[in-house]
């Protein structure tokens, strides 16, 4: 049997062999870590949907509070579950929750505390820019790798391509159209939040090699 290392193109370390699959494992991400981010991704349609139409009240901005949290939180989790593999995607999507987190409760305190009228849809707007863009290549190299079928991440990466082009056309035309670009990935989020919540992200899979294999040792 042969055996040698490849690297695949998320950048996670595999073992090639001649007569089977090949596997990705990072024990240091845990199952729960998984079934967390679906549950706060879930989370946070509640939390910003009704804070947001409570901005009046005190307890609506603690509620978006609450939600910039919980997106902060997977972002996190989004970090770790890329950082042996594609750490600078990674980073790259922790960037983006914790900005998107501090769009959304800046525009609501603003416009609750600052008498800013429009400050909560500018700061629903760019933090849904900002989470379109960070969005496409964290989900598409989730797709890559272990964690989640091609297909389904796929829905995301098209589904956040949608929302960053509504959220741009939403700030420089003033055209309301943000929520009906939103609906692909809004989609997404729930089916993945499910998902998530019941089996987390997969950890360790198999499967067959694309890449050459190398004569590198027989045994």
């Amino acid at each position: 049997m042969t055996t040698s290392p490849a690297i695949n193109s998320v950048g996670a370390v595999r073992s090639a062999t001649t007569d089977g699959p090949t596997t990705v494992d990072d024990p240091a991400f845990k199952r729960w870590e998984g079934r967390l981010f679906g549950g706060l991704v879930l989370a946070a349609f509640l939390l910003y949907g009704i804070g947001s139409a409570l901005v009046d009240d005190p307890l609506g901005v603690g509620l978006v509070a609450v939600n910039s949290v919980a997106v902060a939180i997977v972002g996190i989790i989004g970090f770790r579950l890329l950082w042996n593999h594609s750490p600078r995607v990674g980073a790259g999507y922790l960037v983006t929750r914790f900005a998107e987190a501090t769009f959304l409760v800046s525009g609501v305190a603003l416009y609750a505390y600052a008498d800013r009228s429009d400050a909560d849809t500018q700061g629903y707007l760019l933090g849904m820019l900002v989470l379109g863009i960070g969005s496409v290549p964290f989900w598409y190299v989730v797709g890559r790798g272990p964690w989640l079928s091609t297909r389904f991440a796929l829905w995301g990466v098209a589904g956040y391509v949608a929302l960053a082009a509504g959220a741009l056309v939403e700030l420089t035309t003033g055209r309301e159209v943000t929520y009906f670009f939103a609906a692909p990935g809004g989609l997404f989020e729930v089916a993945v939040g499910l998902h998530l919540l019941r089996k987390g992200f997969g950890t360790s899979t198999h499967r067959h090699s694309d890449e050459p294999h190398s004569p590198s040792g027989t045994a």
